[in-house]
């Protein structure tokens, strides 16, 4: 893939502002597009992230958007649509990428109907209507990429909810690369496995044994990384995979296999 690969292109990044989001805004950023960063909470974690790719020559801006609440697709575009003019005149959007999602440790006996609920309204409800709401703002030819996970694919018990809602949220790459293949644009899913970043630090990065046990998962023998993930977004968002549609990339580094 060349250099500055999606110069040109717009891409929104849900939950860009953190951990694997971060790793891909800062990497679309990289190769040329004017990237959105959402994120929930942290405006000062945003804006660093802006502030990296701007450093790097890239172009990006940072804006709240709340998933997982009625109305927050609508919401979330509403809030592109007044910023992105500013920095890529005559609006729309290149690239989508349904990063933001939200974990849930419980078994079927502990789950709480709040907390499957919640779930599921982040990680599969919310990546529905971005894209239902942003098909008007998507250009021919563009590019949507949905942030899955290695657990759809295994029994994980611990986690039976969470792997639930990737699942689900494969099954609509699948579905919505069919409709929307006569416009020329491709959708994928990308599962990362055990990825090294603040939301896994507590255990991940104190306890030497997790880490060992988490590496011996994988056949490549190490923990993943946020650029392991973005690499294989970048990938999936620029010309190089005009032919791939519809499926799920693994990027669990041979988890389970």
């Amino acid at each position: 893939m060349s250099a500055r690969a999606l110069e040109g292109k717009v891409a929104l990044v849900t939950g860009g502002s953190r951990g694997i989001g971060r790793g891909i805004a800062e990497r679309l950023g990289r190769d040329g597009a004017v990237v959105a960063v959402t994120y929930a909470r942290d405006a000062a974690a945003a804006d660093e992230v802006v502030e990296v790719i701007r450093k790097d020559g890239g172009t990006a801006f940072a804006f709240r958007a709340e998933l997982g609440v009625r109305g927050d697709a609508a919401a979330l575009w509403e809030a592109f649509d007044a910023r992105v003019t500013d920095h890529a005149p005559g609006g729309g959007v290149d690239i989508i990428v349904n990063n933001a999602g939200a974990g849930l440790q419980a078994d079927l006996a502990s789950l709480t109907e709040e907390g499957f609920d919640e779930v599921f309204a982040v990680n599969v409800r919310a990546p529905f209507f971005v894209v239902r709401h942003g098909l008007d703002r998507l250009r021919d030819g563009g590019r949507i990429v949905n942030i899955s996970s290695g657990a759809a694919r295994l029994a994980m018990p611990e986690i039976i909810a969470y792997s639930a809602t990737k699942g689900a949220l494969d099954n609509f790459t699948l579905t919505l690369a069919k409709e929307l293949g006569p416009r020329g644009i491709t959708v994928n899913s990308v599962a990362p496995g055990i990825i090294d970043t603040d939301m896994n630090a507590a255990w991940l990065r104190t306890d030497p044994e997790a880490r060992t046990r988490s590496a011996a998962l994988a056949a490549l023998g190490r923990v993943g990384r946020p650029d392991d993930v973005a690499d294989a977004v970048a990938f999936l968002a620029s010309d190089d995979s005009r032919w791939v549609t519809g499926t799920v990339i693994d990027a669990t580094g041979g988890s389970g296999i």
